[in-house]
């Protein structure tokens, strides 16, 4: 699973101060499809997989990092509504888990409301958990907290705790050499891999000093509407002295 957080920052964005952490099921869902051949012309379909042991994993990771991360609530975004058979069973997963967690408020929110939501009051949500499909659109919503792609991080986690961290955005290899691209999606996705280490006074003094640095608006990159174009020395050496302490 993805695992993405979202914040807005001081300084760049409306909404600030609120994390909302998303973990989609990258395993399961819609882009993790089987091709059906159907025998017809201009008609072509995909099959929609989603197993329970995949559910069972990504809600009990939802409902673990709730807890320890002391937030208050899971959000299950779904489809069943319409998709009740593939859905339904993500859903009857995280109930199933829901009930191992009795301090953590479960609700159940349809894909169409939460982006509406998230649009109107990110505020509203805390942890959502979801299908591959509907994490790749609401994960792309959710870094309007953070003002621009640039600036959001990700953690890849799998099974036995194997993690990999990477931004956000892909490679951007228009802009290979160029000196441009925003440095703040990789360092705080190194933050987050140090939280997934244990390392937390490393990951708070990184994370303070970038989110100190974007607020006091005086280093930031073309996609901030600024004109720095690389870490600055002060950073760098200050990132380096942190994690050798």
């Amino acid at each position: 699973m993805q695992s993405q957080t979202s914040r807005g920052l001081i300084g760049w964005t409306v909404e600030t101060g609120k994390d909302i952490h998303v973990p989609p099921l990258h395993t399961s869902g819609k882009e993790n499809t089987v091709g059906l051949n159907i025998r017809l012309r201009g008609v072509v379909g995909s099959l929609k997989i989603i197993t329970r042991q995949a559910s069972l994993r990504v809600a009990e990771y939802a409902f673990h990092y709730a807890k320890e991360q002391g937030r208050e609530g899971v959000s299950a975004i779904h489809k069943a509504n319409i998709i009740q058979k593939t859905d339904g069973l993500f859903l009857k997963c995280c109930c199933e888990v829901a009930e191992k967690y009795p301090e953590i408020k479960y609700e159940e929110v349809i894909i169409d409301n939460c982006c509406m939501m998230l649009v109107r009051n990110p505020a509203l949500f805390d942890v959502l958990v979801m299908p591959n499909l509907y994490g790749e659109v609401i994960s792309d919503l959710c870094w309007l907290g953070w003002g621009c792609l640039g600036l959001t991080p990700s953690c890849n986690i799998g099974e036995g705790g194997i993690a990999l961290a990477k931004a956000v955005n892909g490679s951007a290899p228009d802009i290979a050499e160029k000196n441009l691209a925003n440095p703040t999606a990789l360092l705080l996705s190194g933050v987050s891999m140090l939280r997934h280490l244990n390392l937390h006074d490393k990951a708070d003094q990184i994370q303070n000093a970038i989110l100190s640095t974007i607020a006091e608006g005086k280093y930031q990159t073309a996609d901030l509407g600024g004109k720095a174009k690389k870490l600055s020395s002060r950073m760098q050496l200050l990132i380096i002295s942190i994690l050798c302490s």
